[in-house]
């Protein structure tokens, strides 16, 4: 028997002992996790921080935190057990299930938090959770599983309903498409999510982040720049929704300038800019380059060969184009910001248009403005499933910090990545919702002579009529 097939073979038997668990055990089983995975908030950051070198320990203290106690703050009253809804009028009763057995896989750029988070919505769904890790995340990956079911298992959730895999990838990959395998929770690269996707599974999966955000005349130019600063640098950019680009239109340009400045942001001549570019983009592939992902200024600086000034927060890049021609207009999970300059507000719905196209399609964009027509209409223009509306994109995407949506770690995309909706995925979306339906029937339809359908001459219109006279 292969190893894939054992750990399968636990999570079946996992998936049938939590059909027999009741709200309130299931209640106190995501309690116990979320208690247990707060309790090691620091030790899992430090770890993670250590394992990787990505990113800052006391930034990722933070993301634990939003995968424990926000997450939990969201779902703990949720109904998943059960009778979830009814409606006697209409004669519908909803009754939620576990889909079964899910595989979720884990970042190299948020590994503790990832873990907490899946474990938490696959608890408070009665879903059996394997884990995947990143190679070089396997070790902070582990502990956040093991902490999170040492918790369970205590609370009385079913053996094996935590599961982490100790192998090689072709484990993972028999996983993917055994015929048993519920669902697939895809998080990371883009060749993770892909995998996932041509696997033949049900998968969630999410797409890249490359999120512009546009500062109007009419914002609050220091609340934006500070807002901007505070999220690009927050664990040295690793969150697929930090922002990635900067457009100004020119009559506050300068002003913009000066503010990040105020915040220690470098920015880059033509020369650095390609400099730069070489050590952060993979051209061959197309996208970022492994070895800055989630590195401080200093290191990006010193790789490329350019000099900073010590105590620099951040690299800006003014650019002129969008693409492969201009590599620092693609995703950097890195303290990393383009930056555009343009006349007027639909040139800079274009210039945002162009960077969400080029690998953000769907993810996320940003507007800082305080004027609710230029809001609306740049909401309606830009293809991202959140439209941030003075807020740090790497919060407000992610939820429950600065705004009500779902705290999550797997933000989908919709049809622009190839994804099935534009969510911040929670709980809910890890449920099969029975419906039962009561005889209701329908007096327009009762009541119509459904010979009048055969009449050739009767056209669409007299058919409508006649059908609704009786309303």
């Amino acid at each position: 028997m292969s190893h894939a097939q054992e750990i399968m073979d636990r999570a079946i038997y996992a998936a049938a002992a939590f059909r027999l668990l009741d709200q309130k055990q299931t209640d106190q089983i995501v309690r116990a996790v979320y208690l247990a995975a707060l309790d090691q908030r620091i030790p899992l950051a430090k770890l993670a921080q250590e394992e990787t070198g990505l990113g800052i320990w006391e930034d990722k203290v933070i993301k634990n935190v939003i995968a424990t106690q926000l997450v939990y703050e969201d779902i703990k009253d949720r109904k998943t057990v059960g009778v979830i809804y009814e409606n006697p009028r209409l004669g519908i009763v909803e009754v939620a299930q576990p889909v079964g057995p899910i595989l979720g896989t884990i970042p190299v750029t948020n590994p503790t938090s990832t873990t907490i988070f899946k474990s938490l919505i696959a608890m408070k769904s009665r879903n059996p959770l394997i884990l995947s890790a990143h190679p070089a995340a396997q070790r902070s990956t582990a502990s956040a599983a093991e902490i999170c079911y040492r918790a369970a298992l205590g609370a009385g959730a079913p053996e094996h309903c935590i599961q982490w895999i100790k192998k090689s990838s072709s484990t993972v990959t028999e996983l993917m498409s055994h015929p048993r395998m519920a669902l697939i929770l895809a998080t990371g690269t883009h060749e993770i999510v892909r995998r996932a996707y041509s696997s033949g599974t049900p998968t969630i999966g999410v797409g890249p982040g490359n999120v512009p955000a546009f500062i109007g005349v009419s914002a609050d130019i220091p609340f934006a720049v500070r807002s901007i600063v505070e999220s690009k640098t927050f664990d040295y950019g690793t969150i697929c929704a930090s922002e990635q680009a900067v457009v100004v239109r020119t009559p506050i340009a300068q002003q913009v300038i000066d503010e990040f400045k105020k915040h220690q942001a470098y920015f880059m001549s033509p020369d650095e800019i390609a400099k730069v570019g070489k050590v952060a983009f993979d051209p061959v592939r197309g996208v970022m380059s492994a070895g800055i992902v989630g590195q401080s200024p200093e290191y990006i600086a010193r790789s490329a060969g350019i000099d900073i000034p010590a105590g620099t927060r951040l690299l800006i890049a003014p650019l002129e184009g969008v693409g492969r021609d201009y590599p620092l207009s693609a995703e950097i999970l890195a303290p990393i910001l383009a930056f555009y300059i343009v006349d007027d507000f639909d040139t800079a719905i274009l210039r945002c248009t162009e960077i969400t196209r080029f690998g953000g399609e769907g993810h996320t964009a940003v507007i800082y403005s305080n004027k609710d027509e230029r809001i609306e209409y740049f909401s309606h223009h830009i293809d991202a499933g959140r439209i941030l509306v003075n807020i740090p994109s790497t919060f407000g995407a992610i939820g429950g910090t600065e705004n009500t949506l779902n705290p999550s770690f797997t933000l989908t995309c919709g049809s622009g990545a190839n994804n099935s909706s534009t969510d911040n995925i929670t709980a809910r979306h890890l449920l099969n919702i029975h419906r039962i339906t009561r005889r209701r029937p329908n007096p327009l339809w009762k009541s119509f002579d459904q010979r009048r359908y055969m009449n050739e001459s009767a056209s669409a219109e007299q058919i409508e009529k006649e059908y609704n006279k009786n309303f």
